[in-house]
């Protein structure tokens, strides 16, 4: 589901629940191409997660064949639309002859085949009221008797989606702006039905930090896409209701609650919005950094099964290890690489290990080791081996002192033996949380290559 799409279905969820309205859903699948089982199970799978609930369907516009056929024959019967056997070639004769900016105007066929066209009227404007806009006018003169159903009977979409809003009693329709053209057709099978129409808010499509219209090309531009590289439901709703409406106010962090209260279509802008990624990963960040740490633990556990194949990981272990890279991580899934060193062997980045693992590094580990080892044994610390992060940052803070070099001389060795990396949450943290065993073992196994290399060298 495209993030545009996304924001049209929430600016209709946020309008419904902010007016006590109801929240309908309906599938518009006359294009049976498109319309396939997976793509209609793609759409309810991302309102499902983005948590916008519906209150009616989801109904499906093919399925209201029979009701459309009572429509089509009412119109049919009053004299409002007819059977019309011309061609494209004929349509393109007569606008020759009656000059190229009037609309079509064709006749009953003789024998009662061909497309049902509905009558345009030639004087005046068909206004659409719209509720972002204001109000637009579209000359009638220039609309064709356009085709609302095929010589089979099968109906078109402007004539379909009109006859279902009257039938289902919709009275409000926020969509994007590429459906302004098609309003005043719908606006007068409308008139021709003899029902009053609901109101109609088009909103202007996103563009991308480029100016132009968002696509692939700009990164994630789905729902699933955002969905899978690990951003929270309430960050996109509340960054996605931001792209060209806002409070009237700088607040930028909202809560759902707060949309709802304060969200009115009347105060959608008619400039195009930038979905710039950046700055979702901004507000994400924030949302991770404010959940209760139990929210936050069980959003990462949800969404690094497929990382950790669903094997079981130490309990005790993965929550410390969340808690302390809660203020790192910006998206879900930035934290399974943060942490993964707790539960695995270390995969050494060569390139790290080449920047920081030379000149006074052996003798900084070795310095390091021998602080570690002399801290007691106690019960306390994830591990419940003494290893806590004060204990480890008391014994391991004064040592660029105690050494005469600065401190990431000390501490990027230190994290490079036991995470491969120099890109780890807080290097007395990442001690605490491994534990005792582990990174002595890991210490010890990056000062024996050291060692190694020092022979070699010497050779």
């Amino acid at each position: 589901m495209h993030i545009g799409g996304a924001r049209t279905a929430l600016y209709n969820w946020l309008a419904a629940r902010h007016g006590e309205g109801t929240f309908v859903l309906r599938i518009e699948d006359t294009d049976l191409e498109r319309s396939t089982p997976e793509n209609v199970a793609q759409i309810l799978d991302a309102l499902r997660w983005l948590e916008l609930d519906w209150d009616e369907g989801p109904y499906s516009q093919v399925g209201r064949a029979e009701e459309h056929a009572a429509a089509l024959q009412k119109l049919l019967d009053s004299g409002a639309a007819y059977r019309d056997s011309a061609t494209a070639d004929d349509v393109k004769a007569w606008k020759a002859e009656h000059g190229a900016d009037r609309g079509y105007r064709g006749t009953p066929s003789a024998d009662g085949s061909g497309a049902i066209r509905l009558r345009v009227p030639d004087e005046g404007d068909t206004v659409v009221d719209d509720l972002i806009r204001g109000e637009v006018r579209f000359p009638n003169r220039s609309y064709d008797d356009f085709v609302i159903a095929r010589g089979d009977g099968s109906v078109l979409y402007n004539f379909a989606v009109a006859v279902d809003d009257a039938d289902m009693g919709i009275t409000e329709v926020i969509r994007g702006d590429d459906h302004l053209s098609n309003t005043p057709k719908q606006l007068l099978v409308f008139e021709a039905l003899g029902i009053e129409p609901p109101r109609y808010g088009h909103v202007p499509l996103l563009h991308g930090p480029d100016g132009k219209k968002l696509s692939k090309r700009h990164g994630a531009a789905s729902v699933q896409e955002l969905r899978d590289a690990g951003y929270l439901p309430a960050a996109i709703r509340n960054y996605v209701a931001l792209l060209g409406w806002g409070p009237g106010d700088d607040e930028t962090l909202l809560s759902t609650d707060e949309l709802v209260a304060r969200f009115r279509p009347e105060d959608v802008g008619t400039s195009s919005a930038v979905f710039d990624e950046k700055k979702l990963r901004w507000m994400n960040g924030r949302y991770m950094r404010e959940m209760p740490i139990d929210e936050y633990t069980e959003a990462v556990r949800v969404f690094v099964e497929a990382e950790t194949a669903g094997r079981p990981l130490n309990e005790e272990r993965f929550s410390f290890g969340c808690e302390i890279v809660q203020e790192k991580a910006q998206t879900l899934q930035e934290v399974w690489p943060l942490i993964r060193f707790l539960f695995e062997p270390p995969v050494q980045d060569e390139k790290a290990w080449r920047k920081v693992m030379k000149g006074d590094a052996a003798r900084a580990l070795t310095e390091v080791e021998a602080a570690l080892i002399e801290l007691p044994d106690g019960g306390e610390g994830p591990n419940g081996d003494g290893f806590t992060i004060d204990s480890v940052q008391s014994a391991v803070e004064p040592l660029p002192e105690k050494l005469g070099l600065g401190p990431g001389k000390v501490f990027q060795p230190i994290r490079v033996a036991i995470t491969g990396t120099t890109i780890s949450p807080g290097i007395f943290e990442s001690v605490a949380a491994l534990g005792r065993e582990e990174t002595l073992a890991r210490i010890e196994s990056a000062s024996s290559r050291l060692r190694d290399a020092v022979e070699t060298d010497s050779e």
